[in-house]
Parts: C-alpha cells; structure tokens; sequence
C-alpha cells in the first residue's frame, strides 16, 4: 500500500496523519508531545509507535513524507513600515499570511527605545516595509540604516517602495546582512500586495528558520518541513474553498482554530459589500485573510482573555452563573495541562471558547459605520462583509472534544447586540474532528485534487 506520511511538529504536540493514496482514506492517526529542547525526533518516534498502535507500518509504503511545524513558538516576526494603517498594517497581513505569528508591528522611524525592545524578543524574521512605489523611500531607508547599524543577525525580507530598493541593498550588503527583495506589499495606495512577501518568507523558513528551531534533526526522515503550520492551515482553506484543477471547492468559507495561547481565524472569501449602497474605505482586504487574536486563548492566554471579555460576558456563556471568572481563568493559566472533567469544569470551559470564538469573529469580520449626509444616510464598510459566509468550520481541541460545537462556533455569528458587526449570519457549520486541516494543506502542495476531495469526505456538518 502506497501512502503519504503528513507531519505537524507543533508547538505542543507533534501530530501524524497517514494518508492511503490509492484509496484515499486517511489511514490513522497518532500524536505525542513535541520535543524541541533535546532532539524533535524523540517526540516524533514517540508518536510513530503510536500511529504503528492503529495500522501495521510494514505493510505500508511511505512514498512522501512532508511536514508543518509551529515547534519552538512557531516562525516569530515583527513587520515595519510606514504609517500604521497602511503599509505597516498591509505587512503585517503578509506576515500572518505565511503562517507567521507577528509580536508587533512599527511604524515611522524605529527608536531606540523600539530597537532595544526588538532585540529582547528572540523574534526570526523582519518584514521591511514602507512607501507605495514612487512614494516616500525616506523612512524606509533609514529604518534600514538603523537595522544595519544595529547588526541583526537574523533575515530581513524588504517589501516595500521599489524605489528605495537599490539604496537598502547597499546598506545590506556593506553588513553582509541576510537579506532578501520581493515586490511590495502596498505598491498603490489601499492596494494589497502581499503573495510575494508570502511565498518569499516561507522559503526562507525553509531554508533558515527550519536549522535554527533544531528541525534539522527530521530532515534526514522526512522529505522536507514546507512551511509553518499556519500556512499550512490556510493553504488547506484556499484549496477547499476554491477546488482544484479537476475538483469543485464548496465556497467562501471561516475556519476558527482555538488554540491554549491564540484563536486563529482564516478568511476565504471576498468580503465585497453584500449590501446595496454600502461603500469601501481603508485598506484592502486580503481574499484569504489570517488573523491571530494572541490573548484569547484556552490555557497560556485564559488570562488575558478574561481581561479582554470581562466577567459579564463570560458569565452570559455559563450555565453556573456562581463561578468566579477571574479565578477559573487564572487556574486553567497556571496549570496549562488541566482537562475539563466535572460538569462545572466544562461548563466554564465551553463558555471560554464561546468568548474567544466571539470576540476572534468581531476582530476578523468587517464592520458598517453609518453617515449623514445632504443625500442622507450613507453607510461606510472597513474590513470584510462575512454575512453570507457559506461555512464556518472549527477546529482545536475545546471544539473537537465538545458535545456542542455547533454552540461555541454559533457565538461567533451576526447578532442584534451589534447590528454594525459584519459577521455571518446564516452559515452551515463544520468539525474538523481529525484535525486533517494541516495535513491536508501539506498534502495539497503535491495533490492538491486529492486534497479537495479529501477534505469534502472527512470535515463533517453539525
């Protein structure tokens, strides 16, 4: 039997998918906790004996082996550039684009009070960005003197005006800093561009980030580690939405990931006014849009995620209206291993997840801002317009092992409180309950048609 091995070495656990390419069935799967700090091969045999539990590993060919990782925090970035909500805001949906997790983002010239904090955050990458093509090249060209002047060991991928390219080579190149050039990811005005930046930030993952997160022990098994597991996720998204060559996608789509540390949401749609007489404004919106809400979180977060809800509305999730918020959040941050068992446990449980996937919904989806005018009401649409979202899809572990993951993902739904929120309305839910999202984009990468298909067989309506 011909078969696929699809590997997530995440940042938790390292997670194994074997996928029968003759038939197309996924076989089996196993996982076990990653270890990065001594050789992420022990983690990975622990969960290869585990999968050889489920299915008979010698009679199985693995023709291709292929991974994802997040190991180690996953690939950790900052993005400059120029003015907040423009280009700097155009390179960070890059970053997040290529599976990255971006710490912060700066605008303007970098201080010294910013380079001094951007050294002390043990961060893999920096997206340089700034100036549409013809515009401004003064702020970026200084913004990489001072990262020349600082010696940052580390890659900088420059995406920014074209103009100012030959300039920052030279800065470059006098360090011989590690760098590399793409086209830019705002190159008009309120006009995205942001692939390129993508596809050369995951090839230098490839190349560099792999060896200095100690995944070169895995290269010598594998195939090789195509990107962050993020992108992976994403990419599985596109290719589902949209099919393939030979294979229908089922349409727009969200995809809600509720991590401990972050709920991550994925985007493929257009994000166009539903509505009549409704207007853009600001920026563009990417068609398949990440976004990464890093203090809404199950265990590492559980914290900051009361902080940013509030008690009363994790409270309106619950069922045992007594239980004190602040403490059961701040448990569950201080013992990061807890599984829910009590009913009380797992009440407070699904009402965090309810939270996270709400306010995760209201920070991805666009919003309307009425106006007055001589002609009388008009309406302003900033972000994209989700209302008619086919499917909205859930993955993670609070999801997966619920008796009610249709509720938790509902919370993230259209509703009368806010009337200006463009989030679904009328969706069709699904469950990710094999976590095949990332394997499949993996798989995707060399049999994007099996993929689809794949995918359509497995991710179930609830």
């Amino acid at each position: 039997m011909k078969a696929y091995l699809l590997i997530d070495f995440g940042s938790t656990y390292t997670k194994l998918t074997a996928v029968d390419i003759e038939n197309e069935e996924i076989l089996a799967s196993a996982k076990a906790v990653t270890t990065i700090e001594d050789n992420i091969m022990v983690g990975f045999n622990h969960a290869y004996n585990n999968l050889k539990k489920s299915i008979n590993t010698d009679k199985i060919d693995f023709v291709r082996k292929l991974a994802c990782s997040s190991a180690a925090g996953g690939l950790k970035m900052i993005a400059v550039g120029l003015v907040p909500e423009l280009t700097a805001e155009a390179a960070k949906r890059a970053a997040l684009g290529a599976g990255a997790r971006v710490i912060k983002t700066y605008s303007y010239e970098l201080t010294e009070d910013e380079i001094h904090e951007i050294k002390n955050m043990n961060i893999d990458m920096i997206l340089l960005a700034g100036g549409t093509d013809g515009g401004n090249k003064e702020c970026i060209i200084k913004n990489a003197e001072i990262l020349a002047d600082n010696d940052f060991n580390i890659p900088i991928v420059v995406a920014g005006n074209k103009v100012a390219v030959s300039e920052i080579r030279k800065i470059f190149n006098k360090r011989n800093m590690f760098y590399a050039v793409t086209e830019n990811v705002m190159p008009k005005l309120n006009s995205l561009n942001v692939e390129p930046a993508r596809e050369e930030i995951r090839k230098i993952f490839m190349s560099k980030i792999i060896e200095a997160k100690g995944l070169k022990n895995a290269e010598s098994f594998i195939n090789g580690i195509l990107m962050p597991t993020p992108a992976a996720v994403l990419k599985a998204a596109e290719y589902l939405s949209q099919g393939s060559d030979a294979e229908e996608g089922i349409g727009e789509l969200i995809i809600v990931d509720i991590g401990g540390a972050t709920t991550d949401v994925h985007s493929i749609a257009s994000g166009e006014p539903s509505k009549p007489g409704v207007n853009l404004r600001g920026l563009e919106e990417p068609f398949a849009k990440r976004t990464v809400e890093g203090d809404l979180g199950m265990r590492y977060s559980a914290l900051s995620l009361w902080e940013a809800a509030g008690t009363r509305k994790v409270r309106k999730y619950m069922k045992n209206k007594e239980i004190n918020i602040e403490e059961g959040c701040r448990y569950r941050h201080n013992n990061i291993m807890m599984v829910p068992e009590t009913e009380n446990e797992i009440d407070f449980e699904e009402a965090m997840a309810k939270t996270a996937v709400d306010l995760a919904m209201e920070r991805h989806c666009g919003y309307v801002e009425p106006n007055y005018s001589p002609m009388g009401m008009v309406y302003s649409q900033y972000g994209k317009d989700l209302m008619e979202i086919k499917y909205v899809i859930g993955t993670g572990g609070v999801i997966v092992h619920s008796k009610n993951p249709k509720e938790i993902l509902e919370a993230g739904s259209f509703s009368t409180e806010n009337i200006e929120s463009l989030k679904p309305r009328h969706p069709k839910y699904m469950i990710d309950k094999d976590y095949i999202l990332s394997s499949m984009g993996l798989l995707a990468s060399e049999l994007p048609d099996m993929a689809v298909r794949i995918m359509k067989k497995y991710l179930k309506l609830i």
